[in-house]
């Protein structure tokens, strides 16, 4: 897999540069206004020598520079793009060479056309393109997403893992399976011991976008596979909310595994998604996870969706 991911780059740089229920998922309240773009300033918070995280409207950004030039973890979306192009030019003065996305929602991926159109190479697990590429729906508003241009769509893309070898570090990709999306990937700056989760970890309660493929039993899974690989000097980026560690992502993973048992077992036996959501599974996390904006009945009455299909999956083997 890596082989064949490295031959296409070098191709490429030579050449110029869900659910059966019966049950349904409640609607998800639309995300408070954000601030306009103009309004919305670009913070670089330096992680290594030539490694920075940026903050701004939408998910955190991954930013690596060097003698290579410049290539981004994510970025954000669509009207971010001239932002995040300003923040890289106060540190490089080169192009952004290279875009990665972690997963496909839009406010990560929003300014793939901006920087695709600009000559950068977009690196994605082969379902980002799949997706990107095809009608979706908001999983925010529900509203319809039109498939997105062609110059937003990623051109190297890989099934299990790969590697960019880029200013003196290894980026390594992996790919973690059916958890926020179907699409999730890590990066992991091997020399660096910096990981980039995308929204596999975040601040708050996470979202599982079932829509796309997203479980909670996979986020789980995902954190059990990328826990072990850090130590407790790996600084962790977050798909939105600050720099993490590895103890703050084990605090997440564990608080995820309570509320996941305690849901499963009051499905098991047979309660209602209206008795689940009354029973607050959630109830002592939600100081530190819940945020101003958190809706318990929508969440956990995701989770009872959740884990119901995969209650009914299991009967059927």
């Amino acid at each position: 897999m890596n082989r064949k991911f490295g031959q296409l780059l070098m191709v490429m740089i030579a050449g110029g540069m869900e659910c059966a229920s019966a049950q349904t998922t409640p609607a998800q309240t639309p995300p408070p206004a954000m601030p306009a773009p103009e309004d919305v300033k670009i913070e670089t918070v330096s992680l290594a020598p030539g490694i920075y995280m940026l903050v701004g409207r939408g998910g955190n950004v991954g930013l690596t520079v060097g003698v290579d030039g410049a290539a981004i973890i994510d970025d954000q979306f669509a009207d971010m793009a001239p932002k995040i192009r300003a923040a890289v030019a106060m540190l490089s003065d080169q192009p952004v060479k290279f875009v990665i996305n972690t997963h496909l929602h839009g406010d990560h991926t929003g300014g793939n056309d901006a920087f695709g159109k600009a000559g950068a190479v977009i690196i994605a697990q082969e379902n980002v393109r799949k997706r990107l590429g095809t009608a979706q729906v908001n999983p925010s508003t529900n509203a319809p997403i039109e498939p997105r241009a062609r110059a937003a769509l990623p051109v190297v893309t890989f099934a299990d893992s790969a590697t960019l070898h880029f200013n003196d570090e290894d980026l390594e990709f992996t790919h973690l399976p059916n958890a926020h999306t179907e699409t999730d990937i890590v990066v992991r700056f091997r020399n660096a011991n910096i990981v980039h989760m995308g929204d596999l970890f975040v601040a708050g309660f996470p979202f599982i976008d079932g829509n796309t493929g997203g479980t909670l039993d996979g986020l789980i899974r995902a954190h059990e596979a990328v826990l072990p690989t850090l130590d407790d000097s790996t600084k962790v980026i977050r798909g939105h909310g600050p720099l993490g560690n590895k103890a703050e992502l084990a605090a997440f993973h564990d608080m995820l595994v309570v509320v996941r048992d305690r849901v499963a077992k009051l499905v098991k036996a047979g309660k209602s998604q209206d008795e689940v959501v009354a029973a607050r599974p959630t109830k002592e996390f939600e100081e530190k996870y819940g945020g101003t904006n958190f809706n318990a009945a929508q969440w956990i009455g995701r989770a009872y969706v959740d884990q119901k299909i995969a209650l009914e999956k299991r009967k059927k083997k």
